[in-house]
């Protein structure tokens, strides 16, 4: 009696079988690279604003500690947004006749906040403060990056859970002097020995629990 099917199929049968598996774990794979990839945790990606404030110049040029603008950066969670009048304070009198000022002179005009984008998104379920961060001796260019080096902001990092616990787990890599927190740049001689001081004096733990972010 003629086989039904030919023997080419139990081949074909088994390597199926096979790929069933193999299949499973490269969509693992594939999902696990890419919520660590910068198409989903938007690190790199510039967003437009409202206002084409170019970084380089205001810190670079005209020496502007990053605080002038982000004023609540050393006693609230948030580190505040500058407002229309605290962007007059110069520009009423410097440039004020540029076309780049025009939003903030209709904002000013229509009695309306400038709309800045978000740069760095964290879950609506993780709790930051940027207060802590700072009085603990973490510099703005730690999780900022190298501000007076972009014309337009763009995440500088990766912002995941496990980029977030490295600095937790070992807070002496990334600590420096309160008087150096805008510091662009800036690198001790001894960071092991610089960090360790700085742990005891400002009273670093390490926090890995899951209630030191979610809460």
């Amino acid at each position: 009696m003629r086989a039904l099917f030919p023997p080419w199929t139990n081949t074909a049968f088994r390597v199926a079988l096979a790929s069933i598996p193999a299949g499973l774990v490269a969509v693992i794979a594939l999902l696990w690279v890419y919520v660590r990839s910068p198409l989903h945790t938007g690190q790199a990606h510039e967003e437009v604003q409202p206002v084409d404030f170019d970084h380089r110049h205001h810190v670079q040029d005209d020496g502007i500690d990053c605080r002038y603008c982000h004023t609540t950066v050393e006693t609230s969670a948030s580190a505040g947004l500058p407002s229309t009048t605290l962007c007059l304070n110069c520009h009423s009198q410097i440039w004020n006749a540029s076309p780049l000022l025009d939003p903030v002179r209709r904002s000013f005009f229509e009695d309306q906040p400038i709309r800045w984008k978000r740069v760095d998104r964290l879950p609506d379920y993780v709790y930051f403060n940027h207060a802590i961060h700072v009085g603990k001796g973490i510099g703005c260019e730690t999780c900022h990056g190298r501000v007076d080096q972009m014309a337009a902001i763009s995440q500088a990092q990766p912002l995941t859970m496990g980029w977030c616990l490295e600095c937790h787990r070992h807070p002496t890599e990334y600590l420096r002097p309160k008087e150096r927190i805008t510091a662009m740049g800036w690198r001790p001689d001894d960071q092991d020995r610089l960090g360790a001081a700085l742990q005891k004096a400002y009273h670093v733990h390490t926090r890995t629990s899951c209630t030191a972010c979610h809460r």
